[in-house]
């Protein structure tokens, strides 16, 4: 990458958490007919036409209490670091909070560390919650890599899922997430590129030119617009730089703008649905409607 530094050769990479996925799709229930996404497109546009379009600081205020940050612990140090998104919220036979939260695969491998701690954390104002999480479904990496983690006394709403026909070239995004295991951060952009399945007719990777760091896999893409979850962060691409001084050679790793990487919200419904946990989708669907209902849509 020349233009970086002149005359230096580079190395395109593509960075996550913990590994660097390639971008495949997934097998995925039948396509939706032209007819149902045509009447879903219509709903939208009457349901926007009926309330009026949030600030972006009052769609982001929606959109916080969503995420969490996920810290992998063995002897009271952390091992790594990565973001997750609520995509379920229940209540046990006892009446206690149940969360499930959806990250990458790669990010919650513990198979390398003999006492490994889950710890999925919530910040507000300078507190930090803490609670212990365990990972319940995983996908094949790098096909689909995704996963659930359950976290008992964990009380945070779920997110609404996106429909395919919000996936736009273009689209007003907030990328959530915790890069380098720090508090929640926020970053924004757009959707810079999405791929289509050719068989399934449906999304399979989604880009966005919102930066990212280190730690922000898992992490989730969200429409400034709806507020509904777009995707998951996978990773991002970089190019690797090799240069000289003094004799001594060094390189390190520019992030790409427009090339962080992301799994759908169409892939998310597929993995909970292949996974047993298709009741998480159904819940979150009768929620948005008294909602919706509530407000007099």
């Amino acid at each position: 990458m020349s233009r970086f530094f002149p005359g230096v050769p580079a190395l395109l990479a593509l960075v996550s958490c913990a590994s660097a996925p390639s971008q495949q799709s997934a097998s995925a229930p039948a396509p939706v007919e032209p007819a149902a996404l045509a009447a879903t497109v219509t709903e939208r546009v009457v349901a926007k036409a009926e309330a009026p379009r949030p600030s972006r600081k009052e769609q982001v205020r929606r959109i916080l209490p969503h995420n969490v940050r996920l810290q992998i612990v063995e002897g009271g140090k952390a091992r790594s670091t990565a973001s997750g998104v609520v995509v379920g919220s229940e209540r046990d036979e006892q009446g206690r909070a149940v969360a499930w939260v959806v990250t990458n695969a790669h990010a919650v491998e513990m198979g390398h560390l003999k006492d490994p701690v889950l710890r999925v954390m919530v910040d507000r104002q300078g507190e930090v919650l803490e609670h212990t999480g365990e990972v319940a479904a995983t996908g094949h990496v790098p096909e689909l890599d995704l996963a659930l983690v359950r976290v008992p006394g964990l009380d945070l709403p779920a997110v609404e899922l996106a429909d395919d026909a919000e996936l736009e070239l273009g689209e007003d995004v907030v990328v959530a997430a915790s890069p380098f295991g720090r508090a929640l951060s926020l970053s924004g952009g757009m959707l810079s590129q999405v791929e289509w399945d050719k068989e399934t007719k449906r999304p399979s990777m989604v880009k966005t030119d919102a930066p990212i760091g280190y730690g922000a896999s898992g992490g989730g893409i969200f429409s400034l617009e709806t507020g509904r979850l777009l995707a998951i962060v996978e990773g991002y691409r970089t190019a690797k730089v090799d240069f000289a001084v003094q004799e001594q050679s060094y390189s390190f790793d520019v992030p790409m703008p427009g090339e962080t990487f992301a799994a759908p919200s169409a892939k998310v419904r597929l993995f909970l649905q292949t996974k047993g946990f298709a009741r998480l989708l159904e819940r979150a669907a009768s929620t948005e409607g008294g909602v919706a209902q509530a407000a007099g849509r």
